[in-house]
């Protein structure tokens, strides 16, 4: 930050002296894969973390140096739970004399399609008794804009102290993407926007200690929207080129060809591919809670509404086409032995929040058939009405299927021995690196 600490109120200046020095104490609530990685970061950085987190079993694993996240391995965490530089707790009263604190809860959306803050508001209430002067509070959870200053600050300046003054609010979207080594938690850029001025400054010294680049906005509501634009971008885009294979299909084209044909172009083009559906707690619902918010002021937002209707129409055209390709070689879906290749939201990571998988196997058991999937970090699946375990051998479970699904491609499959033991199979991903070729065998999305 370029303006001078000296015009900021006296906790600020106290607060930012903390930080710098490293002498301070700070929460984390919510440790899932925002929450945990970051927490991690902050205790590396020297900061005295308490991870707060209201399932018992993850608290109880944490502090044995366990880590269920994958960005966040075995030996890091024990290392920092062994030196007492970390500690998780259930309670919220573990987070009493902390100087700063991070909310990273949930926020999914209702059946209705309206925003589920409720996990925010909880926290907000439980936090407020431990609220005190000299203290900063940055919410990260995904959410729509307005959400920091409308519900958030009233909660915590009910107990009588003012933000800005006495204690500092701020916004600050995560930008985690499970699994990659190139950019982390530390090397990501952290967009921050406060309540005042104060609060982004403040907010901004307590992160700057473990992030190498901050970003500071003019407000809570410009680094809400900020997630919203990245995420929505993605969404639309995804929606385009998802559109643009059905296009492709329709006119005997082969999409993945045009595709890496486009991406030859040195500027004007960003590659984004097609596939089954979105999957993971960002893309596919991020723009729906911008949506949402635009009706309260009369507005449509018909990219993100038509980008969502395409995107959550692709689990039931991959049905389709799986149905059509039986079809063309004499079989019936049902009662055919389908084995779907992969059921995480994206490669090579454990996690299967809103993936597309979940809803091609239950379009495919709604229509008979006997389904099974293969993926190497995720043994057991279940959803309402069923549950599925893993097959271990994916080539011999290839050759006992009459087609196999590519969903997710994790890249430490042998796509070549699975096609050869495979009768058919179809292709969501070009996982078998077809663009511009065919293979008898491969049917591609």
């Amino acid at each position: 930050m370029t303006e001078d600490t000296h015009s900021l109120p006296p906790a600020a200046q106290a607060l930012i002296q903390k930080f710098q020095a490293r002498q301070a104490k700070v929460g984390v609530v919510g440790l899932g894969y925002v929450g945990l990685p970051l927490a991690v970061a902050l205790a590396e950085a020297g900061l005295n973390v308490v991870g707060v987190d209201l399932d018992p079993d993850k608290v109880a694993a944490l502090n044995q140096g366990n880590s269920y996240v994958e960005d966040v391995p075995n030996s890091r965490l024990g290392a920092l739970v062994e030196s007492g530089q970390f500690t998780a707790s259930a309670s919220y009263e573990a987070l009493a004399g902390v100087d700063g604190v991070s909310i990273s809860v949930p926020t999914p959306l209702r059946k209705t399609g309206d925003p589920d803050i409720s996990f925010i508001v909880a926290a907000s209430q439980a936090l407020r008794p431990h609220l005190h002067t000299g203290m900063v509070v940055i919410l990260e959870s995904t959410t729509y804009p307005g959400t920091t200053r409308e519900v958030v600050l009233p909660e915590l300046e009910a107990g009588g102290l003012e933000a800005g003054k006495d204690f500092f609010l701020a916004f600050s979207p995560e930008r985690v993407d499970p699994g990659r080594k190139d950019w982390t938690t530390e090397n990501t850029p952290k967009v921050i926007g406060g309540i005042t001025s104060a609060c982004t400054q403040v907010a901004a010294a307590f992160y700057g200690l473990a992030i190498q680049n901050v970003v500071p906005v003019s407000s809570t509501e410009a680094a809400e929207m900020t997630k919203l634009l990245e995420n929505t971008f993605r969404a639309v885009n995804i929606g385009l080129v998802n559109e643009m294979a059905l296009m492709c299909e329709r006119l005997g084209l082969d999409v993945w060809e045009v595709i890496e044909a486009a991406a030859s172009k040195p500027f004007g083009f960003m590659k984004f591919t097609p596939g089954p559906g979105l999957g993971g707690h960002c893309i596919p619902i991020d723009p729906l809670y911008l949506s949402w918010k635009l009706k309260s002021v009369k507005y449509n937002a018909r990219f993100i509404e038509l980008a969502s209707e395409i995107n959550t129409n692709m689990p039931r055209y991959v049905v389709g086409r799986i149905q059509d390709a039986l079809n063309d070689r004499g079989r019936s879906l049902k009662g055919s032995k389908v084995l779907v290749l992969g059921v995480a939201f994206k490669p090579d990571v454990a996690d299967t929040r809103e993936s597309p998988a979940i809803d091609v196997i239950g379009m495919l058991m709604d229509k008979g058939a006997d389904v099974s999937y293969h993926d190497p970090y995720v043994a057991s699946l279940s959803e309402e009405d069923w549950t599925l375990t893993s097959v271990g051998d994916p080539v011999s479970a290839a050759g006992q299927a009459d087609l196999v699904v590519v969903v997710t491609d994790h890249h430490n499959l042998d796509y070549p021995a699975i096609k050869e033991a495979a009768t058919l199979v179809f292709d969501s991903r070009n996982a078998f690196d077809l663009a511009g070729r065919s293979d008898p065998k491969v049917i591609k999305l």
